[in-house]
């Protein structure tokens, strides 16, 4: 049975060596080893994630309470509302593809 010299050790394999000449570059830079570097990075991004969803779900929280609390006449929107709800859902869809790349 073949055994690692570090089991927690990542495997890091770039396709591009460019790729991995920057990053080892910016690891080095930082003063970090290319795990490190890769795996902090890494997290900086999920997390940005995370806030970037719960700062929608707060918008979304509010807006839902907003609706809930309008009185009846209030509820039909007009059709500049429904233009900037729009635009900002196109807005949303926008980034999520940016995000996603």
């Amino acid at each position: 049975m073949g055994t690692m010299s570090d089991p927690k050790a990542m495997n890091l394999r770039f396709p591009d060596p460019a790729q991995r000449a920057a990053i080892a570059a910016a690891a080095k830079q930082a003063g970090v080893s290319m795990q490190e570097y890769i795996v902090s990075a890494a997290y900086d991004r999920a997390t940005a994630v995370e806030q970037r969803f719960l700062e929608g779900f707060k918008a979304s929280m509010a807006r839902s309470g907003a609706a809930f609390a309008a009185e009846p006449s209030g509820i039909d929107v007009s059709a500049e509302q429904r233009a900037i709800e729009q635009e900002a859902l196109q807005e949303l869809v926008q980034q999520e593809r940016g995000h996603a790349a």
